[in-house]
């Protein structure tokens, strides 16, 4: 069961909408035209329902089987970009300054379409098939929205199921778990007050650039010295913000960072230990800290049974040898957690080949990658629905 015939000759056609969307990325719940584009196209495929304004702005089709009566599985891809200047050098930029698809959520929401519309072509299959687009994966939890909104009763989605490119994994090539995939994500922003003063006489100032030092070098210790070492835990301080001149020490530094866990437990240990070396650092200085830590999306958590499935789908496009089925969990974070807390279901890598990472300005998503994309969707689909 390869790749499709008729996906490789859609190639040039979904590689065509993949490139629109490339040149018009739009973010977080603001992807009005990119929502506009793919309704637009669910239309002109003869999709039973179209349902824009889910979770705001994402956008639902409803494509029932030719076989009877059955259940509703979902396939979702994300639509939002980033606000990163893209320096891809491609004939098809973006065309927005500031904002580009530089996590291949183009891609994502180009495969997508072209497999619904061969769904909607051959309706091989009973029940229906729900396509999601979603907004706002980028921090935004556009997939809590659209789960709040009613998504999945209103469609009758009985397992959900997502996909995203990863650079490095080969073209062909696709990788899952069981289990947790992706990690839960948190950030913090830590105000540290001191005493400002002369640079030249650091006795009458509590310096907050070197109390804010302290608290940089001590959180390193929460993964090295009191997380379980066989336990994943990441704790990055990405902002440090203090001071204007050079002869004056600050009164106040800000800092700001991520948590990244893979268990709810190790997830509150790290939560307590910022605030108690924190706590402690202000203590031993005479510096008052403030925290403040919010727990974003939770851990990214395949159902078994629909990782076992996705993974037999995904081997019976690339081959078996062509299928990591135990991949090394993955510490960024995604909001289809939320769809997979709300039903079973399962997130699979599809292989980008060598590519820039994820969110750099040189990314591109790959175009070779849509058949095999396509592909999969359908024949997951189809398989799932009895066809």
């Amino acid at each position: 069961m390869p790749i499709l015939n008729r996906a490789a000759e859609m190639h040039d056609e979904v590689t065509g909408w993949r490139r629109h969307i490339h040149q018009t990325p739009e973010l977080g719940y603001d992807v009005f035209k990119t929502a506009e584009f793919v309704a637009q196209r669910l239309r002109e495929f003869g999709c039973d329902e179209v349902v824009p304004g889910i979770g705001r702005t994402g956008v639902v089709g409803i494509i029932r089987g030719s076989l009877g009566p059955g259940r509703t599985i979902g396939l979702r891809a994300d639509m939002d970009a980033l606000p990163i200047n893209e320096a891809s050098g491609k004939p098809y930029a973006s065309g927005v300054p500031g904002k580009m698809h530089a996590c291949g959520h183009d891609g994502h929401t180009a495969m997508l379409l072209g497999a619904a519309k061969y769904l909607a072509e051959t309706r091989n299959f009973a029940g229906s098939v729900a396509v999601i687009f979603q907004p706002a994966e980028e921090g935004g939890a556009g997939g809590l929205a659209m789960v709040k909104d009613g998504m999945m009763d209103r469609f009758g989605i009985e397992r959900v199921f997502g996909m995203h490119n990863m650079p490095g994994l080969p073209v062909g090539q696709f990788a899952i778990r069981p289990g947790p995939i992706m990690a839960a994500t948190a950030e913090f922003t830590i105000t540290v007050k001191g005493k400002g003063g002369h640079a030249a006489m650091p006795h009458r100032a509590i310096d907050s650039i070197v109390v804010a030092s302290q608290v940089v070098t001590a959180f390193q210790t929460i993964a090295s010295r009191t997380t379980d070492p066989v336990e994943s835990v990441v704790v990055t301080v990405t902002k440090f913000h203090g001071g204007d001149a050079y002869n004056v020490i600050p009164e106040k530094v800000e800092l700001a960072g991520t948590v990244r866990t893979l268990k709810k437990e190790v997830a509150a240990l790290a939560r307590e230990r910022i605030h108690a070396i924190c706590d402690g650092i202000a203590a031993t200085y005479g510096a008052t800290i403030h925290v403040d830590y919010d727990s974003n999306y939770p851990v990214t958590f395949n159902h078994p049974d629909e990782a076992v499935f996705a993974g037999d789908i995904a081997a019976a496009i690339a081959g078996d040898g062509q299928v990591q089925r135990a991949m090394q969990p993955v510490m960024g974070g995604e909001d289809f957690s939320y769809m997979l807390e709300a039903r079973p279901g399962a997130f699979i890598f599809i292989g980008n080949g060598d590519s820039a990472n994820l969110h750099h300005e040189a990314y591109d998503f790959n175009d070779e990658v849509i058949p095999h994309g396509m592909s999969y969707w359908v024949r997951l689909a189809e398989s799932a629905l009895g066809a």
